[in-house]
């Protein structure tokens, strides 16, 4: 019983880590929007791109953002857009 209920915490943690090291958050002012890629990159060189059907009504360069994103494909998707204050 002890070892089957290791063996799940084992398969539990590296779930965890997992999903973790797929999803990331990046903060900083959008340097470029380039919507024929769907892609904007933000002043520190950081290259996202926007999922389909995205709400770009909050994105404007020189607009401070957070975003969240899930890494697909070698790319970082876009899955949540925060405008926040200097």
């Amino acid at each position: 019983m002890r070892l089957v209920i290791a063996a799940a915490v084992v398969v539990l943690t590296l779930g965890l880590a997992v999903g973790t090291a797929l999803a990331g958050e990046a903060v900083g002012k959008i340097q470029k929007i380039d919507m024929d890629q769907k892609m904007l990159v933000l002043e520190d060189g950081t290259q996202l791109w926007l999922a389909e059907g995205a709400d770009t009504g909050k994105l404007k360069e020189g607009a401070k953002v957070k975003l969240s994103y899930a890494e697909r494909d070698g790319k970082k998707l876009i899955t949540g857009v925060e405008v926040v204050s200097d």
